[in-house]
Parts: structure tokens; sequence; C-alpha cells
């Protein structure tokens, strides 16, 4: 494959990131790329590097080595200057500002001439009816929605999306995660998801982190088909997953 057909073919290339927190190694040598469509998940056990690489792609952490968006290094920049490239960001704790409304939540997110208002109305119509509510005041599912809403206000170049249906309920689960498979079809989406289910209806390819390193790459169902591969490189059979979610496990997040 010629360079620029590489460049096409990848939206993101990571070559030998590592990262820190306060001194701490918790990336050692990260080197992945992600498609430019579809959806590719991060996985990996507990503590192994997966949301630390996200943050450290978006330079919310100290890092070194190459990060480059569409063929252009994006590791020198600030996290602001990131995002104003294209890369938008749902972070794990949802991180909605409690004390403002839906509405203003959503437009302090819009950064694009014409954001993408009624797409994201069409996708979350219960945020339509609680624009003048508090974030604070939404359930756990509600407020993931301000988050995924808001990353889906701007035209980005990839959504970098960490643990979305953490702690929700089935139900939300799935609303979450027909959002996410919708949002797909306009841009490529980075996924760190420990649900099972959910990578599996989603996710085309996948990327297994273990202590700070990638251990493994393919398609996604190539792992989750290979029972001794998912108890290998997870610490879980999908079988087992597949249960917890059929049975709700895990209340929602308030």
């Amino acid at each position: 494959m010629s360079a620029s057909a590489s460049l096409t073919a990848h939206v993101l290339t990571l070559s030998h990131l590592s990262a820190s927190i306060a001194g701490q190694q918790v990336v050692e040598d990260v080197t992945f790329q992600v498609p430019s469509t579809g959806i590719t998940a991060v996985l990996g056990r507990n503590g192994v590097g997966k949301t630390s690489t996200i943050r450290g792609i978006l330079g919310l952490i100290s890092r070194r080595g190459e990060v480059r968006l569409a063929g252009e290094r994006i590791d020198g920049l600030q996290t602001h200057q990131i995002v104003q490239r294209g890369v938008g960001y749902i972070p794990e704790d949802r991180e909605v500002f409690a004390g403002l409304t839906v509405a203003e939540n959503l437009s302090l997110a819009e950064r694009d001439k014409n954001p993408r208002r009624e797409f994201v109305a069409e996708l979350f119509p219960d945020l339509v009816k609680r624009r003048g509510q508090l974030a604070g005041t939404l359930s756990g599912g509600q407020q993931q929605m301000v988050a995924v809403a808001r990353a889906l206000l701007n035209e980005n170049r990839i959504l970098l999306v960490d643990e979305p249906t953490k702690g929700l309920a089935p139900k939300i689960v799935t609303e979450v995660a027909d959002a996410l498979e919708e949002a797909s079809k306009l841009v490529p989406i980075l996924l760190v998801e420990q649900n099972l289910v959910v990578v599996r209806r989603l996710a085309g390819g996948a990327i297994v982190i273990a202590n700070g390193r990638v251990v493994h790459t393919g398609a996604a169902r190539g792992i989750l088909d290979d029972a001794a591969l998912t108890t290998r490189l997870l610490g879980v059979s999908a079988a087992a997953d597949a249960t917890r979610d059929a049975v709700g496990g895990g209340r929602e997040a308030k």
C-alpha cells in the first residue's frame, strides 16, 4: 500500500505511545492504527491502560511517542488544539455541567457554524423534552446521552468514546449503542468498552491492551468467537458477559 493510500485507510495512528500520571508509567508502548470507517474497540482487563491511552491521545496526561490524525502529527499540540482539528471525546464519567441545563450543556459544546442539532434531536428526543432541566438532576443514563450528544453536534474526524455503557441499565445500554451505531455512519469511532455484547454488536476491529502494551489486534468477532482467546486476553468468557448483560448486571448509575 502506498503512503497516500495508507493515510486514507487510517484516520488515527499511534506509534510507540507511552504516557504517565504523576510520574507513574501507565501506558508503556502502544502502537496501532484506527480505520477511517466503522467502530474499533479497545479491550483489556481493568487497569491495563485503556483509558490512559485515550487520554494520552488527547494530551490530557503526559505522553511521548507519535500520534497522527490523518497523517498529521498532533502529539505536540495542546488538548484544545487537538479537539479543534476534529477529535471528539466522550469521557468515561460523562463530565456534564451539573449546574447548567441540558440546552446550555449542548450549546457550550458547539464549535461548528452549522452544528448537527437536528441529527442530535432525532437520536435523543428525550433530551429535547428536557432542554430546560438541570443536567445534574438527570439520571446517569440521561447524562450519558448528553455526553454523547455534545460530541455528535460537531463534525469530527474521529470520536474517542470511553466506557459509554458503564453502570447503565440494560435498556439505556441499548439506547447508547443505538446512538453510537448511527454516529459511526458519519464518523469513525475508537471505543473503550467492557460490555462484550455491545462490542460484538458494534465493533469491526479490536485492539487488546495488557500492561500498557498492545498484545493483540484483529477482527472483534474473531476474538469474541474464540472462547479460549477471550478468556486469555480479557479474563472473561463472552458467554458469561452475554448472560450478565441479559439479566441486567448492574444498576443504572445516578
